[in-house]
């Protein structure tokens, strides 16, 4: 968010040593700031990376470091350099000489430091108009660990005591997990799964080691962005998009039916809000518990109940902004028009002090009168403990039905 106003890239760098104690390694610096940010220093290339402005981040040219930056950056690229060599004995002894890594040295060095933790990346840029993005995925790319490089998954065996793990291997049994569910207009409901070990075929059985359900892949895709890929195969480390899984929720362990493992679960906050929601029309009603059903579904941080006492239906999530957009969403997807507001709050009250009731009930109106005598005594109770009712009648006969 390089150009909000207010932004300080060189502050940022500071507060990661300071409040997180972390050893930060900055790979590109800012060419200008807030609303003058235009581009970046690429510390590795030792070049400038400009974007056109009326290309929205999809174009860019290579130029010369700016003449006010040349000494920063050459500070910074230095300060990259000795860190990077730190994690090659060869490689230090050569720059102590006075002999400088190649490009393809010094990004083999970072991601080894980055691997071992030694140091962490950092990367700047601006979401808001697209600067810094292609730098970003390249850097992913380049240093951040591949499916080969992370050590076997953990899990536990269908007793849910005992572990077991499954290697980042594409000839072991197949494991996946379930990490997100989206309702998919032309599709129906697509689970997305990170494959951990193995491979996977469309329409194959799979096994829901938490739900202990067998579940049948139909169509398997890869997401790109807002288009889509229909795949036969996929491997471990991929990413993909599985249709006609039924049982399957956020959180859940796919695996080979022969070699049950159970992954460990994605944990989800508790809601810190809640809002009722209401349908503006009784067509809006039947359609409404159709749609917070389904994004509840998709969303785990998100809760829908019924209050007993108000009747109201209660939504209950992350925030307000959060809340406000899953309500967009269901009138945008699923055209139910509702009313937000707070929930209404059922008070309720105590009696502090015994009472004593003597009524006496008189009626004639032709023919047999009527006539009773009720006293009633009401004490407090312990708070929480209900209602108790006691007969002390002696000597009468009181229907049942008149009785609580």
């Amino acid at each position: 968010k390089l150009d909000r106003t207010g932004a300080d890239f060189y502050f940022c760098v500071n507060s990661i040593i300071e409040r997180l104690g972390a050893r930060p390694a900055v790979l590109y610096l800012p060419i200008g700031m807030e609303g003058g940010f235009k581009g970046l220093v690429d510390l590795v290339e030792n070049r400038a990376i400009i974007w056109l402005e009326e290309s929205l981040g999809a174009k860019f040219e290579y130029a010369e470091i700016p003449e006010d930056l040349v000494e920063k950056a050459a500070k910074y690229r230095s300060e990259l350099i000795e860190m990077a060599v730190e994690q090659d004995d060869a490689l230090m002894e050569a720059y102590l000489e006075g002999n400088e890594p190649s490009v393809a040295d010094l990004k083999k060095l970072i991601r080894k430091g980055t691997l071992s933790m030694a140091f962490v990346p950092v990367v700047c840029g601006s979401a808001f108009k697209n600067k810094g993005v292609q730098p970003l995925l390249d850097a992913v790319v380049d240093y951040l660990p591949s499916p080969l490089d992370v050590p076997a998954i953990q899990g536990l065996k269908l007793d849910g005591v005992t572990p077991d793990e499954r290697p980042s291997s594409d000839d072991v049994p197949f494991s996946a997990l379930a990490f997100k569910i989206m309702n998919d207009p032309f599709v129906g409901t697509l689970t997305f799964a990170r494959i951990y070990s193995g491979k996977l075929e469309t329409a194959s059985q799979v096994t829901n080691s938490v739900k202990d359900k067998k579940e049948k892949v139909g169509r398997m895709l890869l997401m790109h962005a807002n288009s889509r890929e229909d795949i036969q195969e996929a491997f471990a480390g991929d990413i993909v998009a599985l249709a006609g899984l039924k049982d399957t929720t956020t959180g859940d362990t796919l695996c080979a039916m022969n070699a049950p493992i159970i992954l460990e679960r994605m944990e989800f906050p508790e809601p810190v809000i809640e809002l009722s929601v209401e349908p503006k029309t009784k067509a809006d009603q039947e359609k409404m518990g159709v749609a917070l059903n389904r994004l509840a579904r998709e969303d785990p941080s998100f809760r829908v109940s019924s209050d007993p006492e108000s009747g109201q239906t209660i939504i209950k999530g992350m925030g307000e902004l959060h809340l406000e957009i899953l309500v967009d969403r269901m009138k945008r997807e699923f055209k139910v028009e509702a009313n937000v507001g707070a929930p209404q709050v059922a008070y309720r009250e105590y009696l502090k002090k015994p009472v004593d009731v003597d009524y006496t009930h008189k009626k004639q109106s032709g023919g047999t009168g009527q006539f009773g005598r009720v006293k009633v005594k009401v004490t407090p109770g312990e708070r929480g403990s209900g209602i108790t009712f006691k007969d002390e009648i002696k000597g009468g006969n009181i229907p049942k039905e008149y009785l609580p």
